[in-house]
């Protein structure tokens, strides 16, 4: 069984997939996937990560400046995967950062919330929505009514058929990357992707 923190979802895992057509490793894009870089792109690296975990906030650094060197060579794609059970604040920082993309900010969003992960509060969120200029009523209703919570379950239901059990976990090219995720090692195994 899963449950998630808003204790909106509560069935088989067997049964949960239904959410996204996922294939092997979850990798495949989805229409509501956050993307950055260019579609036609020769490596994909999806993370699957919590804005809550500290070595999430350290990869986000990493991620950064894997976009900045590989340029053309990579998109990047973000699910979330808040653990619950240790991180109070990952399912509504996640759903926050819905929020900011049903309003076209995603990542601004998404960058704030790695940058402020010690304060991830539901008053400092509002407060993140209102310095990115974003409709602050709008963003407090949804949150509030958690109108998110069905993409950060498919996310979640797609980690879990992929095998994702902590966080980040990453994937390049449908391959899940098992080896260390310090910007050396990422940076191999995309360049190694790209020449397959």
């Amino acid at each position: 069984m899963i449950t998630t923190a808003t204790g909106e979802l509560s069935l088989p895992v067997s049964d949960a997939f239904s959410f996204r057509d996922a294939t092997a490793n979850g990798t495949p894009e989805g229409e509501r996937d956050h993307i950055r870089g260019p579609k036609n792109a020769p490596v994909t690296l999806v993370e699957y990560g919590d804005y809550e975990c500290p070595y999430c906030g350290r990869a986000h650094f990493i991620v950064k400046e894997l976009q900045q060197l590989t340029g053309d060579l990579m998109r990047f794609v973000y699910r979330h995967f808040p653990l619950t059970s240790v991180h109070p604040h990952a399912e509504q920082a996640a759903e926050a950062a819905e929020a900011a993309a049903a309003q076209g900010k995603f990542w601004e969003m998404h960058n704030h919330l790695f940058e402020h992960q010690q304060a991830l509060d539901r008053k400092h969120l509002i407060e993140y929505a209102a310095n990115l200029g974003l409709d602050v009523p709008r963003f407090s209703h949804e949150l509030a009514e958690h109108a998110h919570a069905a993409k950060i379950r498919e996310d979640l239901l797609s980690g879990i058929q992929s095998g994702v059990n902590g966080t980040p976990t990453f994937f390049i090219n449908g391959v899940r990357h098992d080896g260390s995720y310090d910007l050396r090692s990422l940076l191999a195994a995309i360049q190694n992707a790209a020449e397959s």
